[in-house]
């Protein structure tokens, strides 16, 4: 009797799994529902996808229902915790239908955590904070808010997860700073660049360069972010070798055409204004200025002349203090001249 009695209840399950689940619970399907197993598609987006199957044990529905939760795109140790809040869950409706009672409580959980599906890249971001840096999850608005600390600088964003993640890329906004104002657009703009090329295919690609493929950007732009403010506070200008930020901040230059304005180039290697215009101003000049740091041609927006025209500049520049020099020597040999007829006198 017990049996009949239990097979009864699955059976009706079953029949209310059929006839209700995908209308009570949109953007979900049902694969299977026979008494082996029920298997439940539940797909809000192409990576927030879900399929839930599920077993009747001996003794249903007083004992929980088994579980298994299967994803592409989520991240296995997400799916470990949800299995278990879920199974917890159960436990408190013990003697009821639980099949319908799981789908709609994984339907609720991904509505309302937009962030499950970047829950990887969120604790690999984690991993490269310090002590003093500080990471806030907000389910709610779908945002990451970090705080980035590096001696007495620091910057602070918050990145929007868009609904259809990873699909659409990241956003990123500073909300604090106390780097100088050149410095916080370029950690800013670079995070959106690095965000875009993870999803939008380049517009030029490489010869024999697979078909593009959208990928997750969150960890790609915050990475840069990151360590970028973590480098800066302690980086040394390449030519003068002095450290190029004050220790502390309120010392900052923000003056761009100020001698000690810190100026960055296109490789990521910093100078100090004067370093670098002087720099750039000396020869040799065949084939372009390298950074010394790390060989590579240096590009700047202050800097845009060829070459041949820096060379140009400099040997116009000799030839102006070469005739300067001499006709300092002329004006001082008159002056030794005049000074010996007017002691002859």
């Amino acid at each position: 009797d017990s049996l009949l009695q239990e097979m009864g209840v699955i059976e009706d399950e079953l029949n209310e799994i059929k006839k209700c689940c995908e209308a009570q619970n949109p953007n979900t399907k049902v694969i299977a529902a026979v008494p082996a197993m029920v298997r439940i598609e539940i797909e809000k987006t192409s990576f927030k996808k879900v399929v839930c199957c599920l077993m009747y044990p001996q003794e249903y529905p007083h004992s929980p229902i088994l579980m298994e939760l299967k994803s592409k795109t989520l991240a296995p140790k997400l799916l470990e915790g949800l299995t278990v809040v879920t199974e917890k869950e159960c436990k408190k409706i013990l003697g009821k239908p639980q099949a319908l009672f799981v789908v709609k409580f994984l339907s609720k959980f991904i509505d309302e955590n937009p962030l499950c599906c970047c829950s990887d890249e969120i604790a690999k971001v984690k991993s490269l904070l310090g002590p003093d840096d500080v990471l806030k999850l907000s389910q709610k608005s779908s945002t990451v808010t970090i705080t980035v600390n590096k001696e007495s600088y620091f910057l602070s964003c918050k990145v929007t997860i868009p609904h259809n993640y990873p699909q659409d890329r990241v956003n990123v906004e500073a909300t604090a700073c106390n780097f100088p104002r050149v410095f916080r657009v370029w950690f800013v703009e670079n995070c959106k660049e690095l965000a875009r090329r993870c999803v939008e295919a380049p517009l030029k690609p490489k010869p024999n360069q697979p078909p593009f493929v959208a990928k997750p950007s969150l960890q790609e732009a915050v990475s840069f972010l990151v360590n970028s403010v973590q480098r800066y506070p302690l980086e040394q200008c390449q030519i003068c070798r002095q450290r190029l930020f004050p220790p502390d901040p309120a010392n900052a230059i923000h003056n761009e055409k100020a001698a000690a304005h810190v100026e960055r180039v296109y490789c990521g290697h910093a100078y100090h204004h004067d370093c670098l215009i002087l720099y750039l101003k000396s020869p040799p000049f065949t084939g372009g200025k390298n950074c010394p740091g790390c060989g590579n041609r240096i590009y700047h927006e202050k800097w845009k002349v060829t070459p041949e025209l820096a060379e140009a500049r400099w040997a116009s520049e000799q030839a102006k203090a070469r005739e300067l020099g001499d006709v300092v020597d002329f004006v001082r040999d008159l002056n030794i001249e005049d000074h010996k007829e007017h002691h002859v006198n």
